[in-house]
């Protein structure tokens, strides 16, 4: 187990579709290992194996206050969003040092291949929806900062730049 770097913006595999997992190995669970570790050091509550450079559909989630209730999540689909909204701010370690209020659905159900390599749908409330929306936009090619208008978006990346350069 190892706490990885993450990719910096623009990285171009941040951009990309990460490839289904066929089978959960031993290989994808040192992978998951590897995530939760980096996860944590963030700190954060979620990580996509893109994040690092692994063009995997795998994604590890734990909003939990107490920690240690770590989600590992295969192909992760969402087959369901609520119609209310919620906001959040969100952040990502590929671009440090900002942050976005981004609205997302306040409820998903999501269809996921589990450490077991059974397919499993559970329902996710409040941060713990926000984090794996966050992760699965990451292993479609998406940045949070994807979902601000424009205007927004460049200003948050303008602001990013200045405080990498500093």
């Amino acid at each position: 187990m190892a706490v990885r770097r993450c990719l910096p913006w623009p990285d171009k595999r941040l951009r990309i579709v990460a490839s289904p997992v066929e089978a959960i190995t031993d290989d994808v669970r040192a992978i998951w290992d590897d995530m939760i570790d980096t996860m944590e050091a963030m700190p954060g509550v979620g990580l996509g194996a893109n994040q690092i450079g692994v063009m995997l559909r795998l994604a590890v989630v734990d909003a939990s206050t107490e920690r240690g209730q770590v989600v590992l999540m295969a192909n992760p689909e969402i087959l369901h969003s609520s119609i209310e909204p919620r906001d959040h701010e969100e952040a990502s370690p590929n671009l440090p040092g900002v942050s976005a209020k981004i609205t997302r659905p306040r409820a998903v159900t999501v269809r996921f291949m589990n450490d077991q390599g059974d397919m499993e749908d559970r329902d996710f409330v409040g941060l713990w929806s926000t984090s794996v929306q966050h992760q699965i936009d990451h292993l479609n090619g998406k940045m949070y900062f994807d979902r601000l208008s424009k205007v927004k978006r460049d200003m948050l990346l303008r602001k990013a730049k200045k405080v990498a350069s500093s």
